[in-house]
């Protein structure tokens, strides 16, 4: 468990790295900042492309500077596990890249047996509490 403030994600970014799990599900509530470390995630994984929340694209690639892949999905926008294999998501869940999934509650069961558990929880404007499942 770790609490954080917003302006200073390192420590959080640092500790989900460390778990050494390639697909990350990210449970919390809107304006946690679900996207906002994602985003810090993605730039310590040198990620070349711009980051941006994929809630009407539903998955994002972005490039990083060492020819990896990363995928980040918003399932907020789908409707349950059906939904979610319609969009496309399965051929992501297998892959070898990292995997970071934001509302993964809407389709559970489709998440990977390693997938990493990160819930964030909202302490006050600016700070937050991760817990790794």
């Amino acid at each position: 468990m770790l609490e954080y403030k917003q302006e200073n994600i390192a420590e959080a970014v640092h500790l989900l790295l460390s778990q050494e799990k390639k697909c990350i599900a990210f449970y919390a509530p809107m304006g946690a900042g679900k996207t906002t470390l994602i985003n810090a995630l993605c730039k310590k994984l040198e990620v070349i492309d711009a980051t941006s929340s994929p809630t009407f694209s539903i998955i994002n690639e972005y490039a990083t500077a060492n020819d990896n892949m990363i995928v980040h999905m918003d399932w907020y926008r789908l409707k349950g596990e059906e939904d979610a294999i319609n969009a496309g998501v399965e051929d992501y869940l297998q892959g070898k890249h990292y995997l970071f999934i934001e509302w993964p509650e809407i389709a559970e069961g489709l998440l990977p047996e390693d997938c990493c558990k990160c819930s964030i929880e909202i302490l006050d404007e600016v700070t937050r509490k991760i817990t790794i499942l």
